[in-house]
């Protein structure tokens, strides 16, 4: 199913869901390098990180329930052609 809310001929959730992906996994890498080494900056990275991947996850969550939406209409048409 193609997505409707697109952005110049774009899908929207496809382009904004790498970045909070991105933000949390790299927060748990610097988290790890705060406790393996102990730099009390690499924390604070990480909290603003996990904050921004947060966000980022917030504003690209409605576009996916649009997508998600359609595809549980596209599901239930199938199973009541079947």
């Amino acid at each position: 199913m193609e997505s409707k809310a697109k952005a110049l001929g774009h899908p929207i959730h496809q382009m904004l869901i790498p970045f909070p992906f991105g933000l949390l996994a790299t927060a748990v890498i610097f988290d790890i390098v705060h406790i393996v080494w102990g730099n009390p900056q690499m924390a604070t990275v990480a909290y603003w990180m996990i904050a921004a991947g947060i966000i980022g996850g917030l504003v690209a969550a409605p576009f996916g329930l649009i997508h998600g939406l359609g595809n549980v209409v596209v599901l239930l048409l199938f199973a009541a052609s079947w």
